[in-house]
């Protein structure tokens, strides 16, 4: 059994959701304690418990403490995870509408459909362009293909938007199985072939999405870098607004996503995109601070040593890298201070 206290670290989801993973994966029970103790809202939220939800189906789990709020969960894996056609949604946890993100639900049964004897088929409800999460953008541009390279395949579909604090979007997921991840090299990226993306809205005037990105070529312009970026409106249940952003090199891609709220001129959410783009730009590195921490998993299942350079190291690296180890003997070397560029080497396990 493995004991997981979700205060450690960066003390949010993400414990939670690695350790889910990894208890689909690798079969072990798994007790969590404290969970999202470090949030303002602690304990299990809708779009957590549609993770619970979601890695209980793959892999029979049998548990305790699944509801609202709950600071405490036992997870007991009764077969590996089994292929098949899924459907999560986050707004049925509530009855009403939620913004949940639907990418964090995909990444907590992602590894363990992707090894499941078969393929899989998921729909996802609930919000596909949230904060403090992987919007669908950069898991369609930026995580999959790099997992794709690492021999995990999988799609991303999508065919409703869901803005925070709406929600109401959807998607649809394919995950290849009998897959086996590879380990992965990510220390030199190459030049840069170009800089492409959206400004987008929902349910909100067409000048604000021409203002992110007038606002966003001029700024990378200025520095130098071409852009590719496309102004855009769609329908959703809500109103929402962001950018994306992807830096495309020859080795490696980069994402960057700010979002829009009441009072936030489009100028602004533009500036903040591209502050985080060229910041990383800047230091060289391949690998951005969010691909780096989402990249732990697969390395820790991989056969083979990864090494990754990251433009910073954050505690949700960190954090991932402890909650691996209390699931299995990686080995794992962290070159570098946090907030600061650095190299991550981790040797994967490959288990039963």
């Amino acid at each position: 059994m493995v004991s997981i206290d979700g205060a450690a670290g960066e003390g949010g989801g993400q414990v939670l959701r690695s350790a889910l993973a990894l208890s689909a994966l690798t079969g072990q029970t798994t007790d969590f304690q404290n969970i999202r103790a470090g949030r303002a809202t602690p304990g299990l939220q809708p779009q957590h418990l549609t993770a619970v939800y979601a890695a209980a189906a793959v892999c029979g789990a049998q548990t305790t403490g699944v509801e609202l709020n709950s600071p405490a969960l036992h997870f007991a894996p009764t077969h590996p995870a089994r292929p098949g056609d899924y459907v999560f949604d986050v707004s049925s946890i509530t009855g009403k509408g939620s913004a949940g993100s639907v990418g964090l639900v995909m990444q907590t049964v992602l590894l363990p459909l992707a090894a499941a004897p078969g393929d899989s088929h998921l729909l996802l409800r609930g919000g596909t362009h949230v904060p403090w999460a992987p919007s669908m953008h950069y898991l369609q541009s930026v995580f999959l293909p790099t997992l794709a390279s690492m021999g995990v395949a999988a799609d991303i579909e999508l065919t409703q938007w869901g803005f925070y604090p709406a929600g109401g979007g959807a998607v649809r997921v394919s995950v290849q199985g009998q897959s086996q991840p590879r380990a992965i090299t990510l220390t030199e990226r190459g030049a840069l072939k170009r800089i492409w993306g959206v400004g987008v809205v929902s349910n909100l005037p067409a000048h604000i999405p021409q203002r992110m990105v007038n606002r966003a070529r001029n700024l990378l312009n200025e520095a130098g870098l071409k852009t590719d970026l496309e102004p855009l409106r769609v329908r959703g249940d809500g109103p929402g607004a962001g950018i994306f952003l992807v830096a495309e090199y020859e080795g490696a891609r980069a994402g960057f996503t700010a979002y829009g709220k009441q009072g936030l001129p489009a100028d602004q959410v533009a500036q903040a995109a591209c502050d985080a783009l060229l910041a990383h730009h800047h230091t060289g590195a391949p690998v951005d601070p969010y691909l780096a921490d989402q990249l732990i998993l697969p390395m820790a299942v991989a056969q083979g040593t990864s090494h990754i350079v990251t433009s910073r190291i954050t505690n949700h690296l960190l954090t991932n890298v402890a909650t691996v180890q209390s699931f299995l003997p990686v080995v794992a070397r962290i070159d570098g201070a946090l907030g600061r560029p650095g190299t991550v080497t981790l040797t994967g396990y490959t288990y039963d």
